[in-house]
């Protein structure tokens, strides 16, 4: 056994523990499961159990083999120089995707989502790690806020992370504080609200701020 597989084993074990869960309660589960609930929390689709398999595949497998995969397929080989902070970004993120899987399977088996809240704290958590972690990605072309702008020059790939950090952190925060007094309807508007303007600010900000420098540079 290499010490590259050993390194990897705890990651491993984490993926495994929703397929080591889903195969505990599989005699227990019905043929058709609750599938997709309302803003209330009410179950308003069902599906075969066996699509439980699948969004174990999706989440923390295909996730963890994304991961796997992106240092060794980056042209600029620029995921492989961030080192320990790459695979505590793998880490963090596997667990998170292998925390959700465990989450649906468990709510599905139950037939209930008491919170619907719940879903958005793990969004608003998911946002606060994402934002720790955008100003040491460095410039690739697989993860963080890609435009034509922020590959086109390092320093407006900089500029434009450490601006996404903070509102993807500051977002993940208010997410997460809404959840917890506002009802499900009115939180998820302001999930949306929220998603949005972090999405594009950024993607807006990268290109003005490379307008700027390509000016001041002329």
């Amino acid at each position: 056994m290499n010490n590259t597989f050993k390194k990897e084993l705890p990651i491993i074990g984490i993926v495994l523990l929703p397929f080591i869960y889903l195969g505990y309660i599989w005699n227990s589960l019905p043929e058709q499961v609750p599938m997709h609930w309302n803003l209330k929390g009410e179950i308003d689709d069902y599906g075969s159990k066996y699509s439980l398999i699948g969004m174990v595949f999706l989440l923390p497998v295909l996730t963890y083999v994304l991961m796997l995969v992106v240092p060794k397929i980056d042209p600029k080989k620029r995921m492989e120089s961030m080192g320990g902070k790459y695979n505590q970004f793998k880490f963090i993120l596997v667990t998170f995707m292998s925390v959700l899987a465990l989450f649906i399977i468990y709510i599905s088996n139950n037939k209930t989502l008491s919170n619907p809240n719940l879903i958005v704290v793990l969004v608003g958590t998911l946002f606060v790690f994402m934002g720790n972690y955008f100003k040491v990605i460095k410039q690739n072309y697989f993860i963080g806020i890609k435009t034509p702008w922020t590959l086109e020059s390092e320093e407006v790939w900089k500029l434009t992370h450490l601006l996404a950090g903070k509102m993807w952190v500051i977002g993940g925060i208010i997410i997460i504080i809404c959840s917890l007094i506002l009802p499900e309807n009115i939180n998820f508007y302001f999930l949306i609200s929220i998603t949005t303007v972090i999405s594009i600010v950024p993607i807006v900000y990268s290109y003005l701020i490379y307008k700027k420098l390509k000016n001041t540079n002329e």
